[in-house]
């Protein structure tokens, strides 16, 4: 198994499946959605940085383990028109709440989930997503949200997968 830095070529979650580009070259790394299950996540963005082990076979290299995702580079400058005047310590300093995707719809580009033991809607945006390493929610994912009272109502400023905000 070799350790390999890279970014996601593209990666479609109907497919289940997508491409890695390593940092160092060489042929398209297969990331399988089950690979990328086992690190939390049911989707990543395409451009995302990503650490992963892989494995070489018979039909090419395969991702085996997601060590870790970084979102993409582009992604870091869009910014709503919602956060341009919050202070990003704002959203760093807000406390991430555990909440379930009630849907979410990445041809609109948004959806909703739920905080915990709230029916409140928090809404969810596909930048923030983006900005977050992700690509697509399915309803029922756990996930952990840091949440902002928005001009429209609460609305999600960060997402993680639930194991990543464990370790966050």
């Amino acid at each position: 198994m070799y350790r390999v830095h890279g970014h996601v070529k593209w990666f479609d979650p109907a497919k289940g499946y997508g491409f890695v580009v390593s940092d160092d070259g060489g042929p398209d790394i297969l990331l399988h959605v089950n690979v990328l299950r086992n690190f939390g996540q049911s989707s990543v963005a395409d451009g995302a940085g990503i650490e992963i082990m892989t494995h070489k076979t018979d039909r090419g290299v395969q991702a085996v383990e997601v060590i870790s995702v970084d979102p993409p580079v582009r992604a870091e400058t869009m910014m709503l028109a919602d956060f341009a005047e919050l202070d990003p310590t704002v959203i760093g300093n807000a406390p991430l709440e555990a909440a379930r995707v009630k849907w979410f719809d990445k041809g609109k580009g948004f959806g909703f989930a739920n905080v915990f033991g709230s029916s409140e809607d928090v809404f969810l945006h596909i930048e923030v997503l983006r900005r977050s390493g992700l690509a697509d929610l399915q309803p029922g994912e756990a996930l952990a949200m840091r949440v902002i009272d928005g001009k429209r109502g609460r609305m999600a400023a960060q997402v993680l997968a639930w194991e990543a905000a464990l370790n966050a």
